[in-house]
């Protein structure tokens, strides 16, 4: 019996295909020339494997790896191909666990425990079995089972946090991936073969390994590894303070919550971050020569809930702190720049009067009576209005903006007056041992409630702005975050299973029409990991306050 044909439309041109058919087989057909592999498609709109099989007539479009989506799906098959590498190497019973934490510079910090030994002799034949089972375009499998045989499967292979976190999911059905013997559960998707694994390297670092990656815009050059170790240990310290609370992975929270509510989680993780603002604020009177509190961090990060709860410490500890929001020195908005795409850049250093807020802080240094300028966001103009301030011995300010670790931004004031500070949600969480949360997702998820509630922006809105938000963060807060005296981790631990309540209904709001529903759809698939709690009990000075509303604090 001959097989149903479909129309396939490929770039404009359609084509017939046979049922059953593969994308893979499709692609390798037609031998498509693309810079760079096709590792996924869009049929009619929608991602697919390419293991996939044809099954009506459709719309393809082809996703490489210098796609986002393409790219962060070659970074999960790597980190498939590198579990399974390890096993063969230095076998199953000599590795109890494997574990992803958080980027290191292009990679990811991974951390192993076992009678293996870890040493770069151990990564190289390592890396040689991965380029082995690349060469051999090792098959990726995919099969679903049913929850409790998923739960079953993970118990066997000693992946208990798997184990745990399923216990808690909805679904009948969970995505099982295979390399050979090899069975993993990944959030998100996968290559069809190792072969694309072509491009990384494995380095000791600290007391585990960084799995080196490209960058996308490069996705086939590994580029020189930089750690920054500021950052790597603030997030090293807020790991080790989760596993102290017993909850490294979402199934740890969630058991947690079902078993004792959200109370103690919460006032513990509220006590630890007020206790690290109390700790910056004496660091800052025991230096005695810091006029100027400059606070940096990318987007929901936090920065203006923390910077009135540093200006409560600092005022305990006998300074009288001054707010300053570098915004209220934008130039007017006739005379904002362009970006690269012909919109008015708000995020660049330019966008600022630098020389004008110079002037005023070195006046203030110099102990003279300033007037300072207030932004109207509405009429785009910078205005005055009698706020005049004189410093005296113990007067500080705390100075809020994403330039503020750029010395460009304060060239005049002395070094030895400034007192760096850099704030972000470093998520101390991960999904399981194997599927981290990137810090990415977590401060998109705090914006798109924050923004329906302050501003009336959609979460469609909010998600299609979050790459231009997030080339502005590459551009002025990341390269100058090593600049910082100290770090301020604003990630809660509990705080995604508070948001989760808020954002799923706007993320619900996104049409599948519209460009932003897959990322919607990957989002509410994420929060699906949680189990929701309420909001009531979190203090009123929280920096999760910033986001969901009800906070003491002007935010």
């Amino acid at each position: 019996m001959d097989k149903k044909m479909f129309k396939v439309v490929i770039a404009g041109e359609t084509r017939m295909y046979p049922e059953g058919t593969t994308y893979r087989e499709i692609v390798d057909e037609i031998g498509i020339h693309t810079e760079t592999p096709v590792i996924l498609v869009m049929v009619n709109g929608k991602l697919r494997e390419l293991q996939k099989r044809l099954k009506s007539d459709c719309t393809l479009e082809f996703v490489t790896t210098k796609d986002h989506i393409g790219f962060e799906t070659y970074k999960r098959s790597v980190c498939l191909v590198l579990l399974r590498a390890i096993y063969d190497v230095a076998g199953r019973e000599n590795v109890d666990k494997v574990m992803i934490h958080y980027s290191v510079g292009n990679g990811y910090y991974f951390t192993m425990e076992g009678k293996a030994a870890l040493d770069q002799d151990f990564l190289d034949k390592v890396k040689i079995q991965m380029h082995k089972l690349a060469d051999e375009c090792t098959p990726i499998g995919k099969r679903s089972v049913n929850t409790d045989e998923a739960v079953a499967l993970f118990h066997k292979h000693r992946m208990y946090d798997k184990e745990k976190l399923f216990r808690f999911r909805r679904v009948s059905k969970v995505n099982i991936y295979n390399i050979g013997y090899y069975d993993d559960y990944f959030y998100g998707y996968m290559a069809d073969h190792a072969g694309y694994v072509q491009y990384f390297d494995l380095k000791l670092y600290d007391e585990g390994f960084v799995l080196e990656l490209p960058e996308r815009k490069n996705p086939s050059v590994i580029p020189p590894f930089h750690p920054q170790d500021k950052i790597f240990h603030v997030q090293k310290e807020s790991q080790e303070w989760a596993e102290k609370m017993d909850i490294s992975y979402v199934g740890d929270l969630n058991d947690r919550i079902t078993k004792e509510g959200i109370s103690n989680i919460l006032l513990v993780q509220e006590a630890l971050q007020e206790a690290k603002i109390s700790d910056i604020a004496q660091r800052i009177v025991s230096e005695g020569n810091k006029k100027f509190i400059m606070i940096a961090g990318p987007s929901s990060s936090g920065k203006t809930s923390f910077s009135h709860r540093l200006s409560i410490q600092l005022t305990a500890h006998g300074m009288k702190p001054h707010p300053i929001g570098v915004d209220n020195y934008f130039k007017n908005r006739e005379d904002t720049p362009f970006d690269e795409f012909g919109e008015k850049n708000y995020e660049c250093l330019e966008a600022i009067d630098v020389e004008q807020f110079n002037k005023d802080m070195l006046a203030l240094l110099n102990g003279e009576r300033v007037e300072l300028p207030v932004f109207n966001f509405k009429t785009g103009l910078r205005e005055y209005k009698g706020d005049f301030l004189k410093l005296g011995k113990d007067d500080v300010l705390v100075i809020e903006g994403i330039h503020g670790l750029n010395d460009k931004l304060s060239y005049a004031l002395p070094a030895e007056s400034k007192f760096k500070i850099y704030i972000s949600a470093l998520t101390q969480l991960n999904i399981d041992e194997h599927n981290r949360i990137p810090t990415t997702d977590g401060r998109l998820i705090r914006r798109i409630v924050r923004d329906a509630r302050t501003r009336g922006t959609s979460a469609k809105e909010t998600i299609a702005r979050w790459p231009s938000v997030r080339r502005g963060e590459e551009a002025n807060i990341f390269p100058y975050q090593e600049e910082a005296d100290v770090m301020f981790n604003s990630a809660l631990v509990y705080e995604l299973a508070c948001l989760k309540v808020y954002a799923e209904p706007l993320l619900f709001g996104i049409d599948k029409s519209e460009p932003e529903y897959l990322e919607a759809k990957r989002l509410l698939k994420f929060l699906d990991y949680f189990i929701s709690v309420p909001s009531e009990d979190i203090p009123h000075n929280s920096l999760l306050r910033e986001f969901v509303g009800g906070s003491c604090f002007d935010v």
